[in-house]
Protein backbone atom coordinates (compact mmCIF):
# COMPACT_ATOMS: atom_id res chain seq x y z
CA UNK A 1 0.00 0.00 0.00
CA UNK A 2 1.58 3.31 -1.00
CA UNK A 3 1.76 6.34 1.26
CA UNK A 4 -1.04 8.89 0.86
CA UNK A 5 1.00 11.97 1.78
CA UNK A 6 4.57 13.21 1.89
CA UNK A 7 4.44 13.32 5.69
CA UNK A 8 3.38 9.66 5.83
CA UNK A 9 6.15 8.67 3.42
CA UNK A 10 8.79 10.51 5.46
CA UNK A 11 7.56 8.98 8.73
CA UNK A 12 7.70 5.51 7.20
CA UNK A 13 11.25 6.17 6.02
CA UNK A 14 12.34 7.20 9.50
CA UNK A 15 10.68 4.15 11.07
CA UNK A 16 12.26 1.87 8.48
CA UNK A 17 15.68 3.34 9.22
CA UNK A 18 15.20 2.52 12.91
CA UNK A 19 13.95 -1.01 12.13
CA UNK A 20 17.14 -1.63 10.16
CA UNK A 21 19.31 -0.23 12.96
CA UNK A 22 20.53 2.83 11.06
CA UNK A 23 18.74 5.23 13.43
CA UNK A 24 18.10 4.90 17.15
CA UNK A 25 14.54 4.09 18.16
CA UNK A 26 14.78 6.82 20.80
CA UNK A 27 15.10 9.43 18.03
CA UNK A 28 11.66 8.62 16.61
CA UNK A 29 8.69 10.85 17.41
CA UNK A 30 4.98 10.87 16.66
CA UNK A 31 3.85 8.93 13.61
CA UNK A 32 7.25 7.38 12.90
CA UNK A 33 7.40 5.95 16.44
CA UNK A 34 3.90 4.54 16.09
CA UNK A 35 4.71 3.06 12.68
CA UNK A 36 7.91 1.49 14.06
CA UNK A 37 5.94 -0.28 16.77
CA UNK A 38 2.96 -1.41 14.68
CA UNK A 39 4.30 -2.21 11.20
CA UNK A 40 6.62 -4.82 9.76
CA UNK A 41 9.76 -3.92 7.82
CA UNK A 42 8.03 -5.04 4.60
CA UNK A 43 5.04 -2.74 5.23
CA UNK A 44 7.34 0.18 6.02
CA UNK A 45 9.27 -0.45 2.79
CA UNK A 46 6.04 -0.20 0.79
CA UNK A 47 5.18 3.16 2.35
CA UNK A 48 8.72 4.54 2.22
CA UNK A 49 9.33 3.70 -1.45
CA UNK A 50 6.33 5.75 -2.61
CA UNK A 51 7.36 8.57 -4.94
CA UNK A 52 6.69 11.91 -3.21
CA UNK A 53 6.39 13.91 -6.40
CA UNK A 54 2.60 13.82 -6.76
CA UNK A 55 1.66 13.46 -3.10
CA UNK A 56 0.11 16.24 -1.01
CA UNK A 57 2.09 17.43 2.03
CA UNK A 58 -0.60 16.17 4.39
CA UNK A 59 -3.98 14.49 4.06
CA UNK A 60 -6.79 16.08 5.99
CA UNK A 61 -8.47 13.67 8.40
CA UNK A 62 -12.09 12.76 7.84
CA UNK A 63 -14.29 13.46 10.88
Amino acid sequence: MPAKSQAQQKAAGAALSAKRGDTRKSELKGASKSMYESMSEKQLEEFAETDRKDLPNKVKSKK
